[in-house]
């Protein structure tokens, strides 16, 4: 799984500087299979599901999300002051540096979601996201809007994350390998047999009875 920079809507902060800051990260939903049709109609009908012991073995998290102008979105304004006022550059920079972590883990419930270059209303709380943002000196914490619409700057960044933040799965953490119709099973499994023979032949078999076909579920539920 390699992090890359996504534009999140921060107006809900309040801030007139900036509406979306980009920040590093691998995005996951837990939500149950009865609600998956809305999801995959947005998102692409080709999916992998993990365990949760996956993800947090690899220090993922659940967002907050923030419903709207109240304490907590108050509260984040708040600590960005509380860090001005710091007397040292050192602590100055420390403060902003936890905070700006806390803010990419925080999310309006209901804002805006840039496809294709555009803002695309979305309710983000049906999603119930996790997430993995790396904590790594060698990466940004994040960029700017100008920054991530600069191609160069933007490719230079993730090439960054690619090197320094991947994170790996292997087949025992698999649950579901989700495809579109029965049609694909084949493909899929094709590639289980042929690219991944490296793991052990118990390992390829329950792999292969991991795939499901959406168009299968979908009738079901």
């Amino acid at each position: 799984m390699w992090p890359r920079y996504c534009l999140e809507d921060v107006a809900w902060l309040g801030y007139d500087a900036h509406d979306y800051v980009a920040y590093p990260v691998v995005c996951f939903c837990d939500i149950p299979l009865s609600r998956i049709t809305d999801h995959v109609g947005f998102y692409g009908e080709f999916g992998i599901g993990l365990t949760r012991q996956w993800a947090e073995a690899n220090r993922l998290n659940p967002i907050l999300y923030v419903a709207g102008e109240n304490n907590v979105s108050s509260s984040f304004r708040e600590l960005n002051e509380h860090s001005h006022k710091h007397t040292k550059a050192d602590q100055k920079e420390a403060a902003k540096v936890t905070m700006r972590y806390l803010l990419a883990h925080s999310k309006p419930a209901q804002g805006k979601m840039v496809v294709d270059g555009k803002p695309v209303e979305k309710l983000f709380y049906q999603e119930s996201e996790w997430r993995y943002v790396p904590k790594n000196k060698n990466v940004k914490a994040y960029l700017l809007k100008s920054e991530f619409e600069n191609i160069d700057t933007l490719t230079s960044a993730n090439e960054k994350t690619r090197e320094h933040c991947v994170i790996k799965f292997g087949p025992r953490d698999i649950r579901y390998v989700f495809v579109k119709s029965d049609a694909d099973i084949p493909d899929i499994v094709n590639f289980i047999q042929v690219e991944l023979d490296q793991y052990p032949g118990v390992d390829q078999k329950i792999l292969m009875s991991r795939v499901v076909s959406l168009e299968s579920l979908s009738a079901d539920l």
